[in-house]
Parts: C-alpha cells; sequence; structure tokens
C-alpha cells in the first residue's frame, strides 16, 4: 500500500524539481508519466485523497484538486453542472495507473473517455492567467457524473496551486512496478541502483523501449484495456492494521506486608541477611488518547452501530470539523479509521 502526504501550497510542477531530493531512490525520473482527470461526487473528495493508500504502486503519484470559479460558467454553457463534481488532476506512471484505476473501474464502474484541457479566453480578464497549448488527456468519471467536452484553467494542469496529495510507494514495489513496466514495454529498462536487490535475477523477454516523448496518447489507451486491468492489479490487497499506542497492562506491585516478614526476625539468628525488601515496580505513565481521538473514535463507532457504510461516513456534517481539528494537532485519523471499520 501507499503512504499519503499532504504538502501545502505546492504545484505538480514544482514538485517534479525537488523530487529527485525528496524522494531519492523511489523516484525514477526517466519513467514515462502522464496526466489524467478525475471527475466524481464531491461528496466522494476525502476518501479519494487517501486512495493511494489502498493501493499498490512503484513511483510517487501527485495529485491536486481544482475548483472551477470565474471559468464555471464556460461548463454550464455546455450543460455541465460544475458543482456536482470535483476535479482531480493525477500525475501518475504509466505502469501504476491500471491498479490506480483497476478498482474504481471494475467494481464502481467508472467510465473512460478523453477531454480537452484547454486556456480560458484572455477576454474573461481572468487574474492571473497564463496561456498554454490545449491538452488533450484521459478523463476518468464516476457514473454519476455527467460527460463533458472540454475542461478550462487559467493556467497550465501543472501549475495549479494549492494542496498536493502525495503518494509514495514501498520501497519493494518501486522494484516490482519497474519489472513489470519492463514486460509491458511502457517504462524504462535500466534498472536504478539504489532499488533494493532482488536475490534471484528475473528473466524477461526483450521489451520495447519507449521514452516518455513516445508515451502517446493512443498507445496509452491501447495499453490501457478491461484487460491489462485485471493483470496488473493483485486480486487481493491486505489492509495492514496500524497497532494504536494504547496503555499496556501494568505488572503488578508486590504489596505483601513488610509486617509479615518483620514478626520472624525474633526466631532468625541473622535477621538482616533474612530480610528481604519488596521490590515495588513503578508503574509507567498512561499514554491518553486527546480529546480530538476520543472524538472521532466516538463518531466512527456510532456511524457504524447505526449501519452507515464506511465510504459515507465522510458525508456526515461532524466529519469535516474533527478531521480539521485532528490535523491541528498531528492526529492522523486514517489508520484509526482503517482499524475500526476494517476496510478491506
Amino acid at each position: 500500500m501507499g503512504i499519503t502526504a499532504l504538502i501545502p501550497d505546492m504545484t505538480i510542477g514544482q514538485l517534479y524539481v525537488e523530487a529527485e531530493s525528496r524522494w531519492d531512490e523511489i523516484w525514477d525520473q526517466n519513467a514515462a508519466r502522464l496526466l489524467v482527470l478525475l471527475m466524481f461526487p464531491r461528496k466522494h473528495r476525502k476518501i479519494m485523497e487517501l486512495h493511494g493508500d489502498m493501493i499498490e504502486h512503484g513511483q510517487p503519484v501527485m495529485t491536486v484538486f481544482h475548483r472551477p470559479r470565474d471559468e464555471a460558467k464556460l461548463l454550464e454553457e455546455q450543460n455541465f453542472d460544475p458543482r456536482s463534481a470535483s476535479y482531480q488532476f493525477i500525475d501518475i506512471a504509466s505502469s501504476d495507473l491500471g491498479p490506480w484505476m483497476q478498482q474504481l473501474m471494475s467494481q464502481e464502474k467508472w467510465l473512460r473517455s478523453t477531454i480537452d484541457v484547454v486556456p480560458v479566453p484572455f477576454s474573461m480578464g481572468v487574474p492571473a492567467q497564463r496561456g498554454f497549448e490545449p491538452i488533450n488527456m484521459l478523463c476518468f468519471r464516476h457514473p454519476d457524473i455527467e460527460s463533458l467536452e472540454r475542461y478550462y484553467l487559467p493556467f497550465p494542469p501543472k501549475s495549479i496551486p494549492g494542496k498536493c496529495f502525495v503518494s509514495l510507494p514501498r520501497r519493494q514495489a518501486a522494484e516490482l512496478a519497474r519489472q513489470q513496466a519492463e514486460v509491458l514495454g511502457v517504462g524504462r529498462l535500466e534498472k536504478k541502483t539504489k532499488i533494493i536487490e532482488q536475490e534471484t535475477p528475473v528473466e524477461a523477454l526483450p521489451p520495447q523501449v519507449k521514452s516518455q516523448s513516445e508515451a502517446t496518447l493512443d498507445a496509452v489507451m491501447d495499453n490501457f484495456s478491461d484487460q491489462m486491468l485485471e493483470e496488473m492489479a493483485t486480486e487481493a490487497e491486505e489492509v495492514i492494521n496500524v497497532e494504536l499506542p494504547f496503555s499496556q497492562p501494568k505488572s503488578a506491585a508486590i504489596t505483601e506486608p513488610v509486617s509479615h516478614t518483620l514478626e520472624s526476625l525474633d526466631t532468625q539468628k541473622d535477621p538482616i541477611s533474612n530480610v528481604q525488601i519488596p521490590e515495588v515496580v513503578e508503574a509507567e505513565p498512561e499514554i491518553e488518547m486527546s480529546d480530538v481521538e476520543i472524538e472521532f473514535r466516538a463518531l466512527v463507532t456510532e456511524l457504524m452501530e447505526a449501519g452507515v457504510e464506511p465510504s459515507d461516513m465522510m458525508d456526515d456534517s461532524r466529519w469535516e470539523d474533527i478531521s480539521e481539528r485532528a490535523m491541528a494537532i498531528g492526529f492522523e485519523t486514517w489508520p484509526v479509521f482503517l482499524q475500526l471499520t476494517a476496510v478491506q
């Protein structure tokens, strides 16, 4: 599984510049990558922010959300309600796209198409506007979201400022994804020396090398078939339960009365050598849960008892308030959520 990190006040373009220094051996600068747009109901945003936590992938996945403002009316002109969806741009390695989308497409019946991402007309006078060439990219949308032909931005997709969510892979997954990319011919072949070496070399047929510039949209769509989705995704992924810092049972202190020992002094020839002073075990300080953690656990437990599905719990009006307060004190709600709901 991946580990999602929130990086505020960042763009995908800036993360590219800092990628080598940030992620070192798990970042392959020569891997073929592509940018896709995901559209889904706004109530699903919280769980999509952490989607990478439940997906095995080999390279960092960088995502950023965009909310249409002045350009919203350009979507309305296409008979599309701009408030019906959240819009998430995903920068991902080509070899990781299958595992990332497999569950969404096979179980939730997401739909695949292409969309033109175009600049907002300068005549609208949008502040801080930057021109860019129109981009035709893959688009995946939830079945409840209507199709859209054109999406408008005041600046290039990789320059969207805001909160970037970066899903980092396990180091073991990085090597597996690289081998997968070699066999499929969608990534680089040169093995990076800093990745953990396998004891047994993996034999593979000579693959077809494709550079990043050659990874065209048509080639990606040809490779990204439903069959590939099933082959690349792990059939069953086990979520690791994170052990929380509950206090452990304390060893009971020795409470044998000293008076009983002292009564035997008169009958002993060498009372000093026979008296054993009881050893008192000092109790360790208990680790207390914060008020926010107690409140969060109570909320999840209450919703579970009410029969609310885990994926719908984030719709509760209390969820966002507790999550914001938890983030402020550094309490991670996601591991607790997984433990309480036993998400598989």
